[in-house]
């Protein structure tokens, strides 16, 4: 009997992290990375239309904008498939947390999941890492001058997002 309820809780500690990964991770992803898109597509119409400012050099850079935005999100991703395959009881304890503070009085989760792997204190390096990168690419868009200032800020992000959505399909159905 102990085997049949320890299989029966790890089918739902699965069930529980793949919720959360399409409910706190695809969702969110989606919304934003189409909010991203269309404002930064809008303001490389308006540059491209509105003003003369618009050349290949800004059709390069706005397109390496998005390739470096997606790389990152790739990284994330596979980072966080990776949490999944290996400890999802993470994900599921995350998602236990949020839906208990949508009641009425939140509780401390009594056992929170420690993530534990090789490499994991060099994880919050490689997000500060992944941020100073996608700024980085922005600001030496904007300091070229090809790329108005909204759309090279929005298109990385864009890129971010989208990879995520991309690279997570197939694996949370």
């Amino acid at each position: 009997m102990p085997k049949l309820v320890t299989i029966w809780r790890e089918k739902e500690t699965q069930e529980q992290a793949r919720h959360y990964v399409r409910s706190y991770i695809l969702f969110p992803a989606g919304v934003v990375g189409l909010v991203c898109m269309v404002g930064a597509i809008g303001a490389l119409g308006y540059q491209f239309i509105g003003t003369d400012s618009y050349t290949a050099a800004t059709f390069w850079e706005s397109s390496g904008l998005i390739l470096v935005g997606a790389l990152c999100g790739w990284i994330q991703t596979r980072y966080h498939r990776y949490l999944l395959a290996r400890c999802p009881e993470v994900f599921a304890v995350r998602l236990r947390t949020a839906v208990r503070q949508q009641g009425k009085k939140a509780k401390e989760e009594s056992a929170q999941v420690a993530i534990k792997h090789p490499g994991r204190e060099l994880v919050p390096v490689a997000y500060g890492v992944g941020l100073v990168v996608l700024w980085g690419a922005s600001a030496v868009a904007i300091l070229y001058r090809h790329v108005d200032a909204l759309p090279a800020l929005l298109m990385p992000w864009a890129g971010f997002y989208w990879a995520k959505l991309f690279f997570w399909r197939g694996v949370v159905s």
